[in-house]
This record gives structure tokens, sequence and C-alpha cells, in this order.
């Protein structure tokens, strides 16, 4: 049995230990936010936050949560207000929006690591997270607005 806070709220997982956390929060708890990507924690697509730190929901087996907080975009801000949704809101930074939940996590990670980035540090930080669409200078733009709270 794997308990894990999900959101704020706590949960009981019995299924398989090695069930990848993205197939837990999309098929089991409905959470379809965390989106598959491509599979094995390259593009970004499935980020969350485990305890604190931004990591890749594909690559994670439900035997390595147990007792950990975990949040979803879903979780991020209920009502879509964190600094970083306010920021890609109004700098309408998707396109598709297809990997747009895991660019938000990522920066909201990253900004609570480093609340002032540089640009490197938001260069590092994002180049793992993948945008089809290469919305990259808006993505930038976004997480720097967010980080002066405008």
């Amino acid at each position: 049995m794997v308990n894990v806070s999900v959101n704020g709220q706590q949960r009981a997982f019995d299924g398989d230990p090695t069930m990848p956390l993205m197939w837990y929060l999309r098929d089991e708890l409905g959470l379809t936010g965390t989106k598959f990507g491509c599979g094995v924690a390259l593009c970004g697509a499935c980020t969350v936050h485990l305890d604190g730190e931004a990591v890749r929901a594909c690559g994670v087996a439900m035997s390595d949560v147990g007792g950990k907080k975990v949040v979803t975009i879903e979780g991020l801000d209920p009502k879509g207000e964190h600094p970083v949704q306010v920021a890609w809101r109004n700098l309408s930074v998707p396109q598709c929006g297809y990997c747009q939940a895991g660019q938000i996590m990522q920066a909201a990670s990253l900004l609570q690591q480093k609340p002032a980035p540089t640009d490197k540090d938001i260069i590092d930080a994002m180049s793992g997270n993948l945008c089809r669409c290469g919305c990259y200078q808006r993505i930038a733009q976004a997480v720097r607005a967010a980080a002066k709270g405008a």
C-alpha cells in the first residue's frame, strides 16, 4: 500500500508498485492535466511537483512516492491564479497548449527555488521541457514576468 498526498488530499494506492505516477494521476484519479508525451521522462509534458521538486511523472514509480506530496497542474492553484499561470495568460504563451501544464509546473518549481532567476537560470531550468510549437521566447518572457509579479 502506497500512501501519498495528491493536491492536498491523502490517497492510498494498492496496485502495481511499478505503475508510473503519471498513469495513477490520469487513470486512477482523473487528473488529466498531466500529459503523456514521450513516456521516457525526456519531454517534460508530464511534469508535476514531488515534495516541491519538478519531476517527470512518467518516470516515477508509485513505489517511490509513498509518504510524499504530489502537486499537479490542477493543484498548483485551483483557481488558476498562481503567478506563473497569470503570466502565461497575460502573455498568451500557449499555441497548441499540449506541453503547457508541464512548462508551468517546471517554471513554478524554478521560481520556488529561485524567486529572481537570471536568464541563464530560466534557460537551464526550462531546457528539459519541449514545445513542438516553439513558444520558447514567450515561455521565458512569462517566467520573467511571474518572477517580477507582473
